[in-house]
């Protein structure tokens, strides 16, 4: 199962594609290595809540289908990953690869609560955390206004925190988003959107071969 987030914060870009447009391309190019080994896929996609949800299957014809719903996928309102990972359990029934597309801005341990009921269920659990290579490295050399594009609330900042405490507290919350999914047995893998897609696919696959 492909579960790809399609709140408002994916729809972030620096100049390049979105992380929805990357995810878009990365969910349908697991998709297709899905198809092309017969195995059923199906997909979710997420914002505050479930928005489409295609049960897992391999017919023939059904990869089209899905590619074309996917390529459908428009940004939304606000995140709520907890509480859509709570909603999903109820539509992952057979056990297999519960593949997650986000850029995950969630409290760390929340969202390991919130997976844990899946992992115990034998489901393999992988997420994907797409960033922005702005998000990632910001260079801006002058004070910028940010606006959250969720809320909607905005702050000034200056170029002395982006390089000193915005780049530790990342560091931070991506290294207890790393704890929190590995406390689970989840894995999570972060893609920077300026990344070509065949290399983060390499690396995926790299990762999914040193576990076999």
């Amino acid at each position: 199962m492909i579960l790809l987030d399609a709140s408002a914060s994916m729809d972030y870009s620096s100049g390049g594609v979105s992380k929805l447009q990357y995810g878009k391309f990365l969910a349908a190019a697991l998709a297709y290595l899905a198809a092309r080994q017969h195995d059923p896929v199906g997909l979710i996609v997420f914002d505050e809540q479930i928005r489409q949800f295609r049960p897992a299957t391999s017919r023939a014809g059904s990869l089209q289908s899905m590619i074309h719903t996917i390529d459908g996928v428009t940004a939304g309102r606000g995140t709520n990953l907890e509480e859509c990972f709570r909603s999903f359990g109820e539509h992952l029934k057979r056990r297999g690869l519960v593949a997650v597309i986000s850029d995950l801005y969630c409290d760390p341990l929340k969202m390991s609560k919130a997976v844990q009921p899946l992992a115990y269920h034998g489901h393999d659990i992988m997420l994907f955390q797409l960033l922005d290579p702005r998000e990632l490295k910001p260079e801006w050399s002058e004070s910028v206004l940010l606006e959250d594009v969720e809320t909607h609330q905005t702050l000034n900042v200056a170029p002395e925190y982006l390089a000193g405490e915005y780049r530790d507290k990342l560091g931070a919350h991506l290294a207890s988003l790393r704890k929190a999914a590995a406390d689970v047995g989840a894995h999570q893998l972060l893609i920077s959107t300026d990344e070509p897609l065949d290399r983060a696919l390499r690396r995926y696959l790299l990762f999914r071969e040193g576990r076999s």
